[in-house]
């Protein structure tokens, strides 16, 4: 069948599919310290829903799926749909976002269902740093959950690590030396300024702390004590450009969604854990694909769903019209 091609000629073939929009965390730009209020479990997608779409997608050319939340650890039962996905004939790649906290309790299970890498998302190396940016003192249980996922072969281990100055951008040379004498793959990602990140900007100002722009450039030449970065390549269908230190066993990469759009080369929809799919992360516009499912839906009809969501996928994003909350829609 006709694969996915939107109107600017991007070839589809990558969903992020959010399987819930609990978080275990209340990270200062994510969300309010209260949280936020969670969907209804009737709300959510069942994971047979999300395979019978993922499915769908797999028939016209998805083949890789990243599971997200968020933190998709606390939803129950995932291991099981990781192996249903995984199990999927199509699917090439299967990987997992998540902040760390469950990851040693789960890498051995999530590694035997099926799941073949791991993101993990940390701020901060230092523990009154991350308890300020996470809310939670949990910084060990992370740690553990990156050892974990090494020793299991989650690989490639990747640490994504958003910088806002003056919070925690005096540590990406504490975070590309991790890259030197182990497998693990640091990703330095631009802040990206959510309009709707509620109660963001009152924490902001009450911290005497605002979430500035650090640009991708500027972190590049902070590393250039540790030596000259040499262009590498990492498995994964993300929008890093990876680079490498003489010797160093794992790689440094940025994510430039402000200085540098990478949106030419964007081959993603996103899945909502309340069944919506949207074309672009900064995008108000979402599809409901679980009504038409829970009605009996098949394939035409949801195929029609997914050219309408195509149809609205912008040439560029705009962050600035954005009103999504980044922990409902997979980050």
């Amino acid at each position: 069948m006709k694969g996915l091609i939107d109107r600017y000629n991007r070839k589809i073939s990558y969903l992020r599919v959010s399987v819930t929009d609990r978080c275990n965390l209340r990270c200062i730009y994510c969300m309010p310290s209260e949280g936020i209020k969670p969907l209804r479990h009737e709300d959510i997608l069942r994971f047979e829903e999300v395979k019978e779409i993922v499915r769908y997608g797999i028939d016209w050319g998805i083949d890789k799926v990243r599971i997200t939340g968020g933190e998709p650890l606390v939803r129950k039962g995932v291991v099981y749909l990781v192996e249903m996905l995984a199990n999927l004939k199509g699917v090439s790649d299967l990987s997992m976002t998540t902040n760390g906290i469950l990851l040693k309790d789960y890498a051995r299970d999530l590694k035997n269902a099926g799941l073949q890498r791991i993101n993990i998302s940390l701020d901060s190396r230092d523990a009154n740093k991350f308890n300020r940016i996470t809310r939670a003192e949990r910084l060990s249980l992370v740690l553990d959950g990156i050892e974990e996922a090494l020793k299991r072969g989650l690989e490639p281990v990747k640490i994504n690590v958003v910088v806002m100055k003056g919070i925690n951008d005096d540590e990406v040379l504490d975070f590309a030396r991790m890259s030197l004498d182990r497998p693990l793959h640091i990703r330095f990602i631009e802040y990206m300024p959510f309009c709707n990140r509620k109660g963001a900007e009152s924490n902001a100002k009450a911290q005497k702390s605002s979430f500035e722009f650090v640009s991708a450039s500027t972190v590049k030449e902070g590393l250039k004590e540790l030596g000259e970065l040499i262009p590498a390549q990492v498995r994964g269908v993300g929008p890093a450009k990876s680079f490498k230190f003489e010797k160093s066993l794992g790689t440094t990469g940025f994510i430039t969604p402000m200085s540098e759009h990478f949106c030419a080369t964007c081959n993603r929809l996103r899945l909502t854990a309340d069944g919506r799919l949207y074309p672009c992360l900064f995008s108000d516009y979402g599809v409901d694909i679980k009504r038409s499912l829970r009605s009996g839906a098949g394939s035409k009809e949801i195929r029609e769903l997914f050219e309408k969501a195509l149809k609205n996928k912008p040439e560029k994003h705009s962050i600035k019209g954005n009103n999504q909350v980044m922990s409902k829609i997979g980050g």
